[in-house]
């Protein structure tokens, strides 16, 4: 069983070369949220030569449409979404400096070619995700409601590599120890 490891989200890509399929770490830092709806906007205000509303070297965009906070909370459940819709947009973010995404899915090419890692968040698990978020503030397309885009502040949020920098890929080399047994 492997180490968890704490690291910070500024410094997610410094240390991807070190982190392997499969290992566990603690997040923390700022993360922001963003589905296929911001995505698209991402992708149009770059196609249109213009900045986009959040700044994209090094950092960690986490795949997931927050429910209204309860009183009290930062944030309501917020749980990963399946990555499908986003991985058309994902490689592009990537070239441009992205660190690293949290959800459901993989789109390992564009990881690799990166040298950035793919962290899964556990699904289903919204309400006990939305724990380690200490801070939550809409920075960008607030009429899209839950899928606008946040800046959140997390607390060793638990999550496991899916796409390392290396290659691994744990969808389908979990698949393949499966099918060994």
């Amino acid at each position: 069983m492997s180490e968890i490891r704490k690291v910070r989200s500024e410094e997610l890509k410094a240390v991807s070369g070190e982190l392997k399929c499969g290992d566990k770490i603690l997040l923390s830092g700022v993360v922001y949220t963003a589905r296929d709806a911001a995505h698209k906007r991402f992708n149009a205000l770059l196609d249109e030569g213009k900045e986009l509303p959040i700044p994209l070297k090094d950092a960690v965009i986490y795949y997931a449409g927050p429910t209204p906070a309860p009183e009290g909370k930062p944030i309501g459940s917020c749980g990963p979404t399946t990555s499908g819709r986003m991985d058309r947009f994902a490689p592009r973010l990537l070239d441009l400096g992205l660190g690293g995404m949290i959800g459901k899915g993989e789109v390992r090419d564009a990881v690799i070619r990166n040298g950035a890692v793919y962290l899964c968040a556990i699904g289903g698990a919204g309400a006990l995700a939305c724990n380690c978020i200490k801070s939550c503030e809409v920075v960008a397309f607030e009429e899209l409601g839950c899928e606008s885009v946040k800046k959140l502040y997390v607390e060793d949020f638990p999550l496991v590599v899916a796409d390392d920098c290396h290659g691994g890929d744990i969808f389908s080399d979990g698949r393949a120890k499966y099918c060994r047994v």
